[in-house]
């Protein structure tokens, strides 16, 4: 079973896209583009087992290579994942959010405590700590990349989360250059290139 995700993981990262413009300011701009769909009727899911979900994880010190996630913490955090896309998709459309996902993303909001605990440590003092129990990783993973979403949806940069403009591609990105729509350069060379076409095209007829 274990190869069988390596090989998965191996065969993800060889289509997978490089993370979209703003990924590094906010993780759950990462984390809803964990999944996408590519041209040809390829995609990939960042997220499909619970080994990659494990590994996106720790990446984004949201837990540690150690913490064993199963099946159920991964569907939880895809369950999460498409909640926030479709806010994303209701903030970049203008349009209304769904209440279900409104209701799911406050629900991971106050499942824990996101704020690091005062604690005593005879050595060291008073001192703030992020309490992690092993089986309390992912409500503490999922409860974090909430609060950034929420943060995103509300704060300043609202105004420029944007979806990919090539399509099939269905990736949200953060427009930090002028009217840019694409959430990487393989996404905007076949834009270009189909815009080019449609030009000659147009232009044979």
């Amino acid at each position: 079973m274990r190869g069988m995700d390596d090989t998965l993981a191996a065969d993800t990262a060889q289509i997978a896209l490089p993370p979209a413009p703003g990924a590094d300011q906010y993780r759950s701009l990462d984390f809803a583009d964990t999944a996408a769909t590519l041209p040809a009727g390829q995609s990939y899911d960042l997220l499909a087992t619970p080994g990659s979900a494990m590994r996106w994880l720790a990446a984004h010190d949201l837990s540690t290579p150690d913490v064993q996630l199963y099946e159920v913490c991964a569907q939880r955090m895809r369950a999460l994942r498409a909640h926030v896309r479709a806010l994303f998709a209701a903030r970049v459309d203008s349009t209304t959010p769904p209440e279900g996902s409104l209701r799911a993303v406050n629900e991971a909001l106050t499942a824990v405590p996101t704020a690091p605990l005062l604690a005593w440590d005879g050595a060291q003092g008073l001192r703030r700590i992020q309490a992690h129990p092993i089986d309390l990783a992912v409500n503490h993973a999922l409860a974090t990349l909430a609060a950034d979403a929420a943060d995103l949806l509300t704060g300043p940069d609202a105004g420029i989360l944007a979806a990919c403009g090539s399509a099939p591609c269905d990736r949200f990105l953060m427009r930090t250059h002028g009217r840019r729509h694409w959430c990487s350069i393989r996404c905007g060379d076949r834009a270009r290139a189909a815009r080019a076409y449609a030009r000659r095209s147009g232009t044979s007829d």
